[in-house]
């Protein structure tokens, strides 16, 4: 029956608009769905053969056995190498500090892969494993009872004695039952897509929460290791006599970069700036790049973006200024400003 519809020799009952609306979207949401589950498998593990054994012991019921992460192993050769060359040197000082940063970004990269393949991946998964293999095998069954129905048409058209047209339509009304029936099944299931969609924008919001977590304690873990590799004293890196161009920081606008003009105008701080303002007593305007929570009452908390005044105090550390705001006043550290004009 289904040959003769390609061909056009036989009536083919058409589905109503409704109805083939929702298969295309439950079509369309399977498509994107592995596409994206896929996609984040690779970004959170980019090993292909990780990946395989991952998925061969998921198939197993088995747990898979944990492995150092790439972060973490490189950590590791740095601690190994800095205990070599001497912790009391400045070199080897500097790379154990590295190797324990970045083993605490593998254990944070852990972290992200546990939470987004608990709270993003296996809804995803499930959904293409669990519900859409119910909607295919529903939808398939919907197909039988349509070429059944479609066969009972064409039997009742053929039926010349009175005896086989009754049969043919008594056939007829019983295929077109079970049709319909299988099409309202069919339906119910496929509108429970909009509620899969919005299962999956939670999912999605867990995962989006997951990987800011994952990135601020990369960027706080980095922020703490700059200032620690900061406080080395500078003739440790003056022991050749070649000169070497400095790097610029990662970001242009903290404080210890070169001068620059932002888009909005206002002139960034460099040295030469910074050394001005602890020279003189006066006071200077600055914005807050990030925020910061006071460690104690000697410190000043700040949020991103507002405007605070900074001055220098004799004897406090190059690292420090002190903030106010208002009638609040307290120790403010550099790098968390950019000193305006």
């Amino acid at each position: 029956m289904f040959t003769e519809e390609k061909l056009g020799q036989a009536e083919k009952t058409e589905l109503d608009a409704h109805l083939e609306n929702l298969l295309s979207k439950a079509e369309c949401t399977k498509i994107w769905t592995e596409k994206i589950m896929k996609q984040t498998e690779v970004l959170l593990q980019p090993n292909p053969n990780a990946r395989i054994e991952e998925f061969v012991y998921e198939k197993l019921d088995r747990k898979a056995p944990s492995r150092i992460n790439n972060p973490e192993l490189l950590g590791q050769y740095m601690i190994d190498a800095g205990t070599e060359f001497g912790p009391g040197t400045a070199y080897g000082n500097a790379l154990i500090k590295c190797g324990e940063t970045q083993k605490r970004i593998g254990t944070a990269d852990r972290e992200l892969i546990q939470t987004s393949a608990l709270n993003f991946l296996t809804p995803l998964r499930n959904f293409i494993e669990g519900d859409y293999k119910t909607i295919a095998k529903e939808r398939k069954l919907l197909q039988n009872k349509r070429l059944d129905l479609d066969a009972a048409k064409t039997r009742l058209k053929k039926a010349k004695a009175a005896e086989t047209k009754a049969s043919s339509e008594q056939e007829l009304r019983i295929t077109q039952s079970e049709f319909d029936r299988q099409a309202e099944i069919t339906r119910l299931l496929l509108e429970g897509i909009s509620s899969t969609h919005a299962h999956h924008l939670r999912c999605l919001n867990d995962f989006v929460e997951a990987q800011m977590t994952y990135y601020a304690q990369c960027y706080q873990y980095m922020l703490d290791l700059q200032k620690q590799l900061g406080s080395f004293p500078s003739s440790y890196c003056n022991n050749n006599q070649t000169s070497v161009a400095p790097v610029p920081s990662a970001s242009s606008n903290v404080i210890g970069s070169s001068t620059l003009t932002s888009t909005s105008g206002l002139v960034i701080a460099s040295p030469t700036n910074l050394n001005d303002l602890k020279e003189c007593s006066g006071s200077r305007k600055a914005r807050v790049l990030y925020d910061y929570d006071a460690a104690n009452s000697s410190e000043l908390s700040l949020l991103a973006d507002e405007v605070i005044t900074v001055f220098s105090v004799v004897g406090m550390d190059s690292d420090w200024l002190m903030g106010e705001r208002g009638n609040q006043k307290g120790r403010v550290p550099i790098t968390y400003l950019e000193l305006l004009n």
